[in-house]
């Protein structure tokens, strides 16, 4: 019992010294007003200096930098509902909770040898790590960051990649492995007993997920095969459902160069736009019978699909080599309505909540674009170390994000 007792003492006392120390950490520059609100903010992140901006979407303005956050080279963050705490997710495993009116690191911790991802409960109180290494979930109190709960993703005795986690009601987190090619929901109302529910034989290599904005229904696209995976969670005996199978059949496929990203912006009103592996497409798809109604010829493999929070446009941007270019689509129509080139390698696209502007990440320029998106006029540019995501505090109150 004593070892025990003192091995659970080291790892509690490791755990306060992190959070200790993570407190103790501040921006050089951040100059968030005083009594500067949460719901304007958002966050950039500068893969090349291991930190992140802090932006100001009203003002369009960069107020300073949080710095020490690792490896950034794949990194997405999540907001608790004040809107004013982040967690982020970088590629080295770590995670790092963030207060943006004070710029400080308010606790960190080294969670796996690689991460891409995580999902934050519906009450605010459970954050969820999606891994590549070691695989699986790890669930952490949003507020301290204490290991509840460490789910591993295996399968036959095999661990499995992680992709596509999201956040659903009830305190629930959807997954998918991709290396096993089953999706898991995992019930934690109480975390030191997780519940699991599996899905088989979803198909080949699940490479990430969206679910709809009433988190009803959950997508999987398929890497290794043509179609996607759905689940109706509203379902009395939810079910994995093939949908848009064989969208490529018949023809040559495209070498991948980038792996396009699902999400709930993909829909708008009662479409989704999805983007079509390896083919210079995005499919139309109508979401009371989930069958294809559409497909638009765009400039190249896409990546992200962003529908504009009134779900009146749509913006694409592209892998290599057409990361340059931006189109917007009219959901109306189908058709593009607009070619834009705010700077080179795209990365990441972020609409303000209401939607009348979009800021664009363009790391190999070093700048974000503030785009109006009726006029298509440039707002502002600012300058930015490398920048990829970009991510507004109005996530907070969003599932799925």
């Amino acid at each position: 019992m004593i070892p025990a007792f003192f091995a659970h003492m080291a790892g509690a006392l490791a755990l306060v010294l992190v959070v200790a120390l993570g407190g103790c950490t501040a921006t050089t520059d951040l100059l968030v007003p005083a009594g500067h609100g949460s719901g304007d903010l958002g966050l950039v992140i500068e893969r090349e200096s291991g930190a992140v901006a802090v932006i100001d979407t009203t003002a369009r303005q960069r107020l300073g930098a949080i710095e020490g956050l690792g490896d950034l080279s794949h990194a997405s963050v999540v907001y608790g509902r004040d809107g004013a705490t982040a967690y982020v997710f970088g590629r080295d495993g770590a995670l790092t909770k963030l207060n943006l009116l004070t710029g400080r690191i308010e606790a960190r911790v080294q969670q796996a040898g690689n991460s891409i991802g995580g999902a934050i409960s519906t009450d605010g109180t459970l954050v969820a790590a999606q891994n590549y290494q070691p695989g699986g979930i790890k669930v952490f109190n949003a507020r301290t960051l204490e290991l509840l709960a460490d789910i591993p993703a295996v399968v036959d005795g095999k661990a499995s990649r992680v992709v596509g986690l999201a956040d659903i009601p009830r305190n629930r987190f959807i997954y998918s492995l991709f290396d096993a090619g089953q999706i898991w929901v995992a019930d934690l109302n109480d975390p030191a007993k997780p519940v699991l529910t599996k899905f088989d034989n979803i198909g080949k290599q699940p490479y990430d997920a969206l679910i709809s904005p009433d988190g009803r229904y959950y997508i999987a696209g398929l890497f290794g095969e043509d179609g996607l995976a759905k689940i109706d969670l509203w379902a009395a005996q939810p079910k994995v459902e093939r949908i848009l199978p064989g969208y490529g059949r018949g023809e040559q496929p495209l070498p991948v160069f980038k792996m396009p990203h699902l999400r709930g912006w993909t829909i708008a009103g009662r479409r989704a736009f999805l983007p079509a592996v390896g083919r210079h497409e995005v499919l139309v798809v109508d979401t009371d019978t989930w069958q294809e109604v559409g497909r638009i010829a765009v400039a190249g493999q896409p990546v992200f699909v962003m529908a504009r929070p009134d779900g009146r446009q749509v913006w694409v941007n592209f892998a290599v080599p057409d990361y340059d270019v931006v189109q917007v689509i009219d959901t109306q129509t189908l058709q593009i309505v607009r070619s834009l080139q705010p700077g080179k390698a795209v990365l990441h696209m972020e609409f303000t909540p209401r939607g009348e502007a979009v800021w664009i990440s363009s790391r190999d320029a070093g700048h974000v674009s503030v785009i109006d998106t009726q006029s298509f006029e440039t707002l502002a540019t600012l300058p930015a170390k490398s920048p990829s995501g970009i991510f507004f505090s109005s996530r907070a109150a969003r599932t799925g994000f």
